[in-house]
C-alpha cells in the first residue's frame, strides 16, 4: 500500500515542478552603455553608482578607438591602474563584454587615462 502512495506523491511533485518550470518568467540579461550618452570616457568611474548589475548583463563600451581601449583587470590592476600580464584588451570602439558574477574591473590603459577616472568597478549579483 505504501508503494502506491509514494508513487502518487512523486507524480504530484514532478507535476508541480513541471508547472513551475513552464510558468517561470524568462529573465533576459540587461544591456548597459557605459557612460550613457557620453560613452567610455574620462571621469566615468562613478557611472555604476545607483545601478544594479547581474551576472550575464552586457556592458557596451563606446569610444574613439584611436585614443582609448578597454582592459579587463583584477582588483589590484584597478586600484593601481596597471594592466596585469595576459589581461584581455579590447580596441574596437564598440566592445560588448558580459559580466561575470562578483567583482568586474575595467580600465583604459592609455597613459594617464585610468588615473583620470577612466575605470569602472562593477559588482554583479
Amino acid at each position: 500500500m505504501s508503494r502506491g502512495r509514494g508513487s502518487a506523491c512523486t507524480i504530484l511533485l514532478i507535476g508541480a515542478l513541471i508547472c513551475v518550470i513552464l510558468h517561470a518568467e524568462h529573465v533576459q540579461a540587461a544591456t548597459f552603455t557605459v557612460g550613457d550618452a557620453r560613452g567610455w570616457s574620462f571621469n566615468v568611474n562613478n557611472w555604476p553608482k545607483g545601478k544594479r548589475f547581474s551576472a550575464g548583463d552586457v556592458l557596451v563600451f563606446k569610444y574613439d578607438s584611436t585614443i582609448h581601449n578597454v582592459v579587463v583587470v583584477d582588483r589590484d590592476g584597478y586600484n593601481n591602474c596597471r594592466t596585469p600580464r595576459g589581461a584581455k584588451v579590447y580596441r574596437s570602439g564598440k566592445d560588448q563584454i558580459r559580466l561575470g558574477r562578483g567583482q568586474n574591473f575595467f580600465l583604459c590603459n592609455i597613459a594617464g587615462h585610468c588615473e583620470s577616472g577612466m575605470k569602472i568597478a562593477i559588482n554583479a549579483v
